[in-house]
Order: structure tokens, then C-alpha cells, then sequence
């Protein structure tokens, strides 16, 4: 019997490299919903759509069919790259630019109504772990397990700045804390979805715990739910 697993959280709080290992242990397959938010950010971007981080609603709704998201398997990464009309951005979407705008273009009710429904036809064969803000509360609320995750601003700050590090990116300390409370605050706060802890999710502090003991801990309580 396979499941499936919603995990919820802010903005560098480990959610992602979570579902990423658990779906792997599990061999699940992880779909991640953020790359495609930052998938639609980039067309708009690219299509000179977005001018001084603002964009024209009816400008979005226009552009949605246009907008086809795909993932494959990078057997080099062991990971699934995302793919943009056929174009791997995978870098691209990770970039502080396309940060700083994506919360402000998930807001969109036309947006996130496009994606939701790709997100819930990806679950309903079941065996999909499956990270965001409004996973467990709103796209899969059927699922067998939910996880909400978060930690404290500073570390999460310090894990955001130095992923940017690793991957060529220059932004301050300051600034990536800046734009994680700009991310927290839209995320929380949009009239669409907000992020919240679905009733029945299972709170994961990682603030103290490295990624290993958060995927172990995670693992058991699946691997519980799956016994009963």
C-alpha cells in the first residue's frame, strides 16, 4: 500500500531537502510544487511581463496556457530537474531575482487554481510526497500523513544564504533575511491558501536537528502510519 505525503512550511525551513530524501527512502515520487510557482515566475519574467515587481493580472491570465511544466530525472543529480516549455530552468528558478517575485505571483487566485489541479491529478495514483504552503490544507487534505515544518529565522536565513553561496549567487546576509520575511509575510497573509498548519499535521522543528535526524524521524512516523 502506498500513501501520500503533504509537507508544509516557510521558506528555507528544510521542507524541500525533506521531501526530496523521504520520497527517495520510500521510492515515492516528490513533486515540488514551488518549482512550478517559480516555473510561471520565470515566464513572466522572460516575457518582459513583470516591470518593477509588479505584473497585470489580466497579463498572467493570458500568459497560463502558454505555460506547460514538466520534470525529468537528472541521473548526474540524482535529482528531477524542472522543465519549462521543453527548457531546463532548474537553475534559473533558484535565482535570489526569481525569489523575491514568486510569492507575489502564487497570490493570484487564476495561478494557484492552474497548478492546484495539475497537483492534485499528480496525487491521485497515490505514492507522491509533495512539498508547499497549502498542501495539506488545500491540494492533497486526503493525505494519509501531513507534515508542517519550520525553524528559526536566523538559521534559516543562514541555510537560504548559504545555498546562494554554493550556486554563485552574491546576496547579503541582511538582504536574504529581508526577502524571507517579504516570503513569510505574503505567504501567510494572501487571501488564496494561505500557509497554515493543516488540524491534523505533525509539527517538525528542525531549528536543533540536522537533516538526517529530520528524515529519521519523519520515516517513523510514515512508517507508522503505514502499519496500522
Amino acid at each position: 500500500m502506498k500513501i501520500n505525503i503533504a509537507i508544509d512550511g516557510f521558506s528555507s525551513c528544510g521542507k524541500s531537502t525533506l521531501a526530496k530524501l523521504l520520497a527517495k527512502k520510500l521510492e515515492y515520487n516528490y513533486i515540488d510544487t514551488g518549482a512550478m510557482y517559480r516555473s510561471v515566475t520565470v515566464y513572466l519574467v522572460n516575457q518582459g511581463l513583470i516591470k518593477d515587481g509588479k505584473v497585470n493580472k489580466q497579463d498572467i491570465i493570458n500568459a497560463l496556457d502558454e505555460i506547460h511544466i514538466t520534470f525529468k530525472f537528472n541521473k548526474s543529480k540524482n535529482q528531477s530537474d524542472t522543465f519549462l516549455n521543453g527548457v531546463n530552468i532548474e537553475n534559473e528558478i533558484r535565482s535570489p531575482k526569481i525569489s523575491s517575485l514568486v510569492s507575489g505571483i502564487s497570490k493570484f487566485k487564476e495561478v494557484r487554481q492552474k497548478l492546484i489541479t495539475l497537483q492534485q491529478k499528480l496525487g491521485e495514483d497515490k505514492g507522491i510526497v509533495m512539498d508547499g504552503r497549502d498542501i495539506g490544507t488545500f491540494v492533497l487534505p486526503k493525505a494519509e500523513v501531513k507534515f508542517f515544518v519550520t525553524a528559526d529565522l536566523e538559521i534559516r536565513t543562514q541555510r537560504r544564504y548559504d545555498e546562494l553561496i554554493a550556486n554563485g549567487y552574491s546576496e547579503s546576509f541582511e538582504k536574504v533575511k529581508e526577502n524571507l520575511l517579504e516570503r513569510d509575510y505574503n505567504d501567510t497573509s494572501r487571501d488564496e491558501n494561505p500557509l497554515t498548519q493543516a488540524e491534523d499535521a505533525i509539527l517538525l522543528d528542525n531549528t536543533n536537528l540536522t537533516i538526517e535526524e529530520l528524515v529519521d524521524m519523519a520515516t517513523k512516523i510514515v512508517e507508522n502510519t503505514l502499519q496500522k
